[in-house]
């Protein structure tokens, strides 16, 4: 019988002790004598957030449908666990076994989101695993890096011995297969990284040295191995029907998951071309799954985990080919069995509003509408490609077909910005509301209301905005006023309700997001004077980070504020991902030109992913 890592002592003095426990349905449980390896699979954030992220299920499904692999789930402790267990000095530990994660094979950390890296070194302290790759016998698992911060992998390079570029279910297989191979030759943990750094998408940082100019700038990014390749190209499924982990039962958490939810994935990548967007570009080109395969992991996902709600994933559903066919199957599927639909990532049309209105109750949640700037040429400076038309048009519809909420997102700070551009998101808000007040009153569903809300925008790698500056956290306040004060004069103001988001995180992310090597010891700092769980606002301390800039000697304004050349050696340059940095020039001037560039199913702009074969690049449509 399995023991728990927590005695009940422990259990009951800490917040939702579910989270630590295991033992959930469909988890899976093997015989650690029975298997070659042993992997930890870590998300860097609650056990509620990690449980939702369809990534880290897709690669536990496919780890353990092997044989010689266990693989097992681990997160990050909770403030509360967390003080216990450096007083009690309990070893972090894996769900599945309750085992201490220091006696595995692997960690592996799933890394999505910048101001979670504090976190990977809570993972590590806890592990009781030493923060720096370097100092890491053979005795230490090996720990392993993945997601979309991985195309970056920089900031995080010192605490990480290899980091997988791209979509698990491709060179995994082959890096096991190496591991295995190496233990029973009785190989050192160097001899396999030299095997691992020949394998596509694995990126040994310890295998390159770095150089930089007089300014800060990087001279050199070079191979100190002969197995180390000067590129490391992303690894994606090309192939959808044949190469995709066709993900059955995933695990069911004890208590209710920020998801709570069947993902169904239709698609990876995206048509649109945003200039801002990182995921549009690193996962390219689009690849659609079979309708068929679709409909019948739909069925046995549903049984397998007793959800009631299922929804479709996508970077932008709307482009999915069959989405008409697929949500009137769903519909017409599970209409007895009380099962809701959930449909994010739409364009709001005729279609999307038929759907919604088809699989939303009668209250009618909002609608989401993401302009992301103010004025037709702001929205053109980021390839949004859609007008103001497009966006009155859809919410007059959705107000004819009874919504009277509607949810805005947009983005300051933006590249070319000016004032007339941040006014211009509550003169949008304004036209929206007076669209609602046109129509009859008597088919109105009472008074309209409209949530606006502001991000600042953070400049990512592999996007054409990447060489954009940023500005401090005053600049960024003063613009959410100029909002502010415009949405206060219009004739609607008590329709328009706005938020926006905090500026200081931002610019700590825009830091973390386009760092070097050199921006490790700024995140070990914080973290040692006691920097965690920086995702969260109420555990959030700038202050720390400060302190962390000026004790280690790095200037965060050199990474945020200064827009870079061209020419300049990014950190993360030896990374192929996809798209060629020809393109991103390209597009990086067509944005300061206010020139849209057309999708990929309008045309084929030659960003280098036509390479890859399949997807939209292989229909002929380019």
């Amino acid at each position: 019988m399995r023991k728990l890592a927590l005695n009940d002592e422990i259990l009951l003095k800490i917040e939702k002790p579910a989270r630590y426990i295991g033992n959930e349905v469909n988890s899976v449980m093997k015989d650690k004598n029975e298997v070659d390896i042993r992997f930890a699979m870590c998300f860097p954030d609650v056990y509620e957030i990690g449980m939702s992220n369809l990534g880290m299920a897709i690669l536990y499904d496919m780890f353990n449908k092997r044989e010689d692999v266990w693989c097992e789930r681990l997160f990050s402790p909770w403030t509360d666990l967390d003080k216990i267990m450096r007083e009690k000095k309990i070893p972090l530990f894996a769900l599945e076994s309750q085992e201490p994660v220091r006696d595995f094979d692997f960690l592996g950390i799933t890394l999505g989101y910048e101001m979670c890296y504090t976190n990977v070194l809570q993972l590590l302290d806890l592990s009781q695993i030493p923060f720096l790759a370097k100092e890491r016998g053979e005795e230490f698992p090996l720990v392993i890096g993945g997601g979309a911060c991985a195309y970056n992998p920089e900031p995080l390079a010192e605490f990480f011995d290899l980091f997988y570029i791209g979509e698990g279910e491709t060179a995994y297989d082959a890096l096991f297969d190496a591991y295995i191979a190496n233990k029973k030759a009785g190989g050192t943990k160097k001899d396999f990284l030299l095997k691992a750094a020949q394998i596509p998408g694995i990126y040994v940082p310890a295998f390159y040295d770095v150089t930089y100019q007089e300014d800060g700038t990087i001279a050199s990014f070079t191979p100190n191995q002969p197995e180390a390749p000067s590129k490391v190209e992303k690894q994606l499924v090309m192939d959808m029907d044949r190469d995709y982990n066709f993900l059955e039962a995933p695990v069911v958490p004890f208590i209710k998951a920020t998801q709570d939810r069947v993902t169904l994935e239709i698609q990876r990548g995206c048509i649109r071309g945003c200039r801002f967007c990182q995921a549009g570009m690193i996962y390219r080109p689009t690849r659609e799954r079979d309708i068929e395969d679709l409909k019948e992991a739909a069925r046995i996902m549903l049984k397998n985990t007793g959800h009631e709600e299922i929804s479709l994933s996508s970077l932008s559903s709307s482009d999915y080919s069959e989405l008409k066919e697929l949500v009137n199957f769903l519909i017409d599927e599970f209409r007895d069995k009380a099962v809701n639909i959930s449909l994010p990532s739409l364009r709001i049309d005729a279609f999307a509003l038929d759907v919604m209105s088809k699989v939303q109750d009668v209250k009618k949640s909002s609608l989401t509408f993401a302009p992301e700037a103010g004025s037709q040429r702001l929205r053109n400076v980021i390839n949004k490609g859609l007008t103001e038309e497009d966006i009155l048009h859809g919410a007059g519809q959705a107000f004819e077909g009874g919504w009277n909420r509607v949810k805005l997102y947009f983005m300051l700070g933006l590249p070319t910005e000016t004032e007339e551009d941040m006014k211009g998101i509550a003169h949008l808000a304004e036209k929206i509301a007076e669209r609602y007040y046109e129509i009859p009153k008597d088919k109105r569903n009472g008074k309209v209301q409209i949530n606006v809300s502001t991000s600042f925008f953070v400049p990512k790698p592999f996007t054409p905005f990447q060489w954009a500056p940023m500005f401090r956290e005053e600049e960024f306040i003063e613009k959410a006023k100029i909002v502010k004060n415009e949405i206060r004069s219009q004739l609607n103001q008590r329709s328009i309700r706005y938020s926006w988001h905090e500026p200081d995180v931002t610019v700590l992310e825009g830091f973390l997001a386009r760092g070097d090597r050199r921006s490790s010891k700024v995140i070990l700092k914080a973290y040692e004077k006691g920097a965690l769980y920086d995702a969260w606002s109420e555990s959030f301390r700038y202050d720390i980070w400060k302190e962390a800039f000026a004790e280690t000697g790095v200037d965060m304004e050199f990474y945020t504020l200064r827009e870079r050349d061209t020419d300049e050696i990014l950190p993360w340059d030896f990374i192929d991902a996809g798209v060629s940095k020809e393109f991103l020039i390209r597009e990086w001037k067509q944005a300061k030109a206010e020139t849209v560039t057309p999708n990929c199913r309008q045309r084929c702009s030659g960003c280098g992913a036509k390479r890859y074969g399949g997807g939209v690049c292989h229909e002929g449509q380019n």
